[in-house]
């Protein structure tokens, strides 16, 4: 019973979204902002940095916070968005750590942005997510992409004496890479 209580998840699906929603719902305003005066963030983060081409890297780091976080809320692409929200985060920590130190004022936020978005990267975006309908939709018509095309054209190439079973056929089928590790 006490595992039940202290261990054992319930509603984890429910949860994820929580975590998505929020975090992109509380990050695309930083993003906006960086949009307003684009000149002026460019001046005070990037510089500093002497990091090549600063505006161009703002608008860069702008438009991964809007986008990555409507894929959040969406998600749709969701490790994407996430991937996205993590390179802005590591470079805004960088900044952080290089200009104030180990301000914890100023890298809590960050780090908690940071946090949020490695969770979901390993977590993935749970049942109610786009991403999920799309995995089911296609798990449940797999001949969604034509494949029959491909299996007749595998059939041709091999030679008649040596075509092998249907199973066999199936698996040399083109499969897309990382397809396990973007369907969990």
């Amino acid at each position: 019973m006490l595992d039940s209580i202290f261990y054992k998840p319930f509603s984890k699906n429910f949860a994820f979204l929580v975590l998505r929603v929020f975090t992109g719902a509380l990050l695309i305003h930083h993003g906006f902002e960086k949009l307003n005066d684009i000149n002026n963030f460019a001046d005070a983060f990037v510089r500093p940095l002497h990091l090549p081409f600063p505006v161009t890297l703002s608008y860069l780091a702008a438009g991964s916070e809007i986008g990555g976080s409507w894929l959040l809320i969406l998600g749709l692409g969701t490790r994407l968005g996430a991937t996205a929200i993590l390179g802005t985060m590591s470079v805004a920590i960088y900044h952080a750590i290089a200009t104030s130190g180990f301000n914890i004022y100023l890298l809590e936020l960050l780090a908690l942005y940071f946090a949020c978005a490695f969770s979901i990267i390993l977590l993935g975006p749970g049942m109610f997510s786009a991403d999920y309908l799309i995995k089911e939709t296609l798990k449940s018509n797999p001949k969604f992409f034509n494949l029959n095309a491909s299996e007749q054209s595998l059939k041709k190439s091999q030679p008649i004496k040596n075509q092998g079973s249907e199973s066999e056929i199936q698996k040399k089928i083109f499969v897309f890479p990382f397809s396990n590790f973007l369907s969990s």
